[in-house]
């Protein structure tokens, strides 16, 4: 099983900038890919960023491309999701999780530990 916690959030301004950082223990890490889901109010969780366990595939949902980076620094056991002209609607809670094998997923059904969460507040 995978430890994973994250941190960085907060409450921010609509264009300003945020990094979330994800540090995992357990498994070794280089061995299996991360993703990045999001949960609004209300709303259900939703997809946002996976990286592969190498870093050298990424995938990111259409609502966040060209917006939020994700990348992964496997000496260092953690993951990160840059967030960039960040929107009101970007308000929610981030949670990192480990997946099942080595790839990019973009369902949560192929990922098998969560961490606590992120609060992402931005005001207009």
């Amino acid at each position: 099983q995978v430890q994973l916690v994250e941190s960085g959030g907060g409450l921010v301004q609509a264009g300003d900038s945020l990094r979330l950082s994800c540090a995992a223990s357990g498994r070794t890490f280089s061995n299996y890919g991360m993703g990045w889901f999001r949960q609004a109010p209300g709303k259900e969780r939703e997809f946002v960023a996976a990286i592969s366990s190498s870093g050298g595939s990424t995938n990111s949902a259409d609502s966040v491309k060209g917006q939020f980076t994700v990348s992964r620094d496997n000496a260092k056991n953690s993951v990160y999701l840059q967030m960039n002209s960040l929107k009101p609607e970007d308000t929610a809670i981030y949670y990192c999780a480990a997946a099942v094998g080595r790839a990019t997923y973009y369902s949560s059904r192929f990922y098998n530990s969560w961490g606590q969460g992120t609060q992402v507040t931005v005001s207009s």
